[in-house]
């Protein structure tokens, strides 16, 4: 039987999550689902405080835009 308890899985399997390469497909899913509702609710014109905000995020995360 294995010794390893479950804390230490729990945290192999946070070292393999943050060696892997965010996406930006998946970075800051908060901002982004407020600007895309916002952007078919009413228009890309009437949300660019959100677009922004979302851009703000992904700049933090190291993406360049």
């Amino acid at each position: 039987m294995s010794t390893l308890s479950a804390a230490s899985v729990e945290s192999a399997a946070e070292v393999t999550e943050q060696k892997k390469p965010l996406k930006p497909c998946c970075a800051c899913p908060e901002t982004k689902k407020v600007r895309d509702a916002c952007i078919i609710e009413k228009g890309e014109e009437q949300c660019t405080q959100l677009i922004e905000a979302h851009k703000d995020c992904m700049r933090a995360l190291g993406f360049k835009i």
